[in-house]
């Protein structure tokens, strides 16, 4: 009997450590919080003194232990405390969902009071899970757009991503080691690093270093990265939902008075707000938008009725640095449902 070998991907992203409930959704784990005390944010550095010490290694041994008030104030560093804070409130939440998805649904439906640091990694986790079996190179790549902000470049037409804090690596000198940080340290520009697109014939490639995040996605209208990108929102909105949607590319709007509007970022949701409005746009906030979209619900009914039977109108956009920051809970809680109203 043949078995299909589906590659593996984002092998370092902590899917592994989580659980799994009946459902196959990814839940809250002891390993998974085991690796969140080993972040920076929480392990001791040179100058913690032997409470900290003490509680911290406690915590390595049993994740999940109690922590009483009594042994946060002994660490008597207000930074070191809050951190602690942070990450017993972050636990004491996920070990009250049901699964990690029900916990992110639940973070934005008020003030998000986790540290983004962990928002992507929960993301990162769901999307690992949800993406499990996928051997589309393109789609996965895509989703990185989810939980990693990505520099955009404009080329003849094309929109290309590359990822930010790998870019921001090569630009730094990092890539090259002792010397590049010499080149940095004495502001001389090494030498422009051309990091490769994400094409069929080297899409292997994507497999096998994923979690180096150096694989540039094409983003341009008509580009297999723009189609995964679609593919990937339908597959979010179903995964937590339960409905069916369409999204297609588009290059232009060309509803005037359109009913419903998501921005997939803040620039996007504050371009968009302002076109409805009727407002016009200048140049160089018009440049900013990398991708316009169209979303259908197959069952109108679901939707609010001043909605209902009308498309969704969706965009991307960069900031001024050229970064495009995807908020992929805006594709959740903004969409017009009747029964999110």
């Amino acid at each position: 009997m043949s078995h299909t070998h589906f590659p593996d991907f984002w092998p370092d992203c902590g899917a592994a450590l989580a659980g799994r409930d009946d459902a196959g959704r990814p839940t809250f784990s002891a390993a998974l919080m085991r690796i969140w005390w080993q972040r920076p944010e929480a392990a001791p550095v040179p100058e913690s003194g032997p409470a900290e010490r003490a509680l911290h290694a406690a915590l390595l041994d049993d994740p999940l232990r109690p922590v009483s008030d009594a042994e946060l104030a002994a660490i008597g560093d207000a930074d070191a405390i809050e951190n602690y804070g942070w990450l017993l409130a972050l636990r004491a939440r996920l070990q009250a969902s049901a699964n990690l998805e029900a916990a992110y649904l639940e973070l934005f439906r008020g003030e998000v009071d986790v540290p983004p640091v962990f928002v992507r990694q929960i993301t990162q986790i769901i999307l690992r899970v949800m993406l499990d079996g996928c051997d589309d190179a393109q789609r996965v790549r895509a989703a990185e757009l989810f939980f990693r902000p990505q520099k955009a470049s404009l080329q003849d037409g094309a929109v290309l991503l590359a990822d930010a804090a790998t870019v921001a690596m090569h630009e730094s000198g990092g890539s090259y080691g002792d010397l590049g940080r010499l080149l940095a340290e004495a502001r001389i520009r090494a030498r422009r690093v051309e990091l490769e697109v994400l094409e069929a014939d080297n899409a292997q490639r994507y497999w096998q270093r994923s979690d180096r995040h150096d694989l540039v996605l094409n983003f341009s209208w008509g580009s297999a990265g723009q189609a995964a990108f679609c593919r990937l929102m339908e597959a979010w909105i179903a995964r937590f939902f339960d409905i069916g949607v369409t999204v297609t590319p588009l290059a232009k709007i060309e509803e005037p008075n359109w009913a419903w509007h998501i921005g997939l970022d803040a620039q996007a949701s504050a371009i968009l707000n302002d076109l409805w409005r009727g407002a016009s746009l200048e140049a160089e906030r018009q440049r900013r938008i990398l991708a316009l979209f169209r979303m259908d619900v197959a069952d109108a009914s679901l939707l609010l009725p001043s909605v209902a039977s009308r498309p969704i109108y969706l965009a991307a956009a960069m900031d001024e640095d050229g970064q495009l920051r995807i908020k992929p809970q805006n594709l959740l809680v903004n969409l017009p449902l009747a029964r999110l109203a």
